[in-house]
């Protein structure tokens, strides 16, 4: 943990001198990807948020240097295990933590081995550079979330993901669907949207990288390898974003009165 807890810091840094102000890292970045396989030991490497050795490490990092770093973290609460997220924002002040909404469980993604659903609610924070709305991961793949934290008042969506090669399913590569799902959610609010992912070979699981950035039309600002390790740094006028946001009407035409299916009944059909 500690040698990735420094080559974060050291990234953190150099994309800092660079002119980044809010700073995104990968998913569980603290070690490999540890959900690959059931396994208790892996237990011992969750802390609560506010002692977990990330947040302890990067936060006085995030003070000093002036930026804002959300940092994905393995959190323990009592007897209860979450992928969760903590918001550091410019001064080094916690913000709040994100429990992860969605937890996939397949083959080489067993997540819901290890993490309850979080019990946060989606979070969208006031930081001093703009309102963050973040997603994790499995949360990116679902509209109603982005929208969610677009209703919450955020400025930018950003995702931190652990994603690549399926295991029982050599054939299939989802980093396009995985990249379009987000640009999705970048068109249809309107919003700038970034993700980070994780990249290599660990044990066998190929971690596809493609980090991005895109304007607030979907288009790439920053377009990744899929083996790139490094940062990438763009800039974003939240003023004009906003302005341009409020022309388009998504969100005075929505039409909630006629979306009730979405609060969880069963689809119905009429001939």
């Amino acid at each position: 943990m500690k040698a990735n807890i420094a080559k974060i810091e050291q990234l953190v840094r150099a994309a800092a001198k660079d002119g980044a102000n809010i700073i995104l890292t990968p998913e569980l970045f603290q070690g490999p990807y540890f959900c690959k396989t059931e396994d208790t030991q892996h237990f011992s490497e969750a802390y609560p948020y506010r002692d977990h050795p990330i947040v302890q490490s990067l936060a006085p990092v995030a003070k000093e240097l002036g930026v804002v770093l959300p940092l994905s973290i393995f959190e323990r609460d009592g007897q209860e295990y979450y992928n969760s997220l903590v918001m550091a924002d410019a001064d080094g002040s916690l913000l709040g933590v994100y429990r992860k909404s969605h937890i996939p469980d397949g083959p080489g993604y067993e997540e819901k081995f290890y993490f309850r659903p979080g019990d946060t609610g989606f979070k969208v924070w006031k930081t001093r550079f703009g309102c963050i709305g973040v997603g994790v991961c499995w949360d990116q793949w679902f509209p109603e979330a982005a929208r969610t934290m677009m209703l919450m008042g955020a400025d930018m969506l950003l995702y931190p993901t652990a994603i690549g090669s399926e295991p029982e399913n050599t054939g299939l590569d989802t980093q396009l669907r995985w990249r379009r799902a987000m640009i999705g959610h970048s068109v249809s609010n309107v919003v700038p949207v970034a993700a980070a992912n994780r990249i290599g070979d660990e044990a066998g699981q190929v971690f596809y990288g493609s980090s991005f950035i895109t304007d607030d039309g979907g288009d790439l600002l920053i377009d990744m390898s899929r083996t790139e390790e490094g940062f990438a740094c763009a800039g974003l006028d939240l003023e004009a974003i906003a302005e341009r946001r409020a022309g388009w009407g998504f969100f005075r035409d929505r039409r909630p009165d006629l979306y009730g299916l979405l609060g969880g009944g069963k689809s119905r059909s009429e001939s």
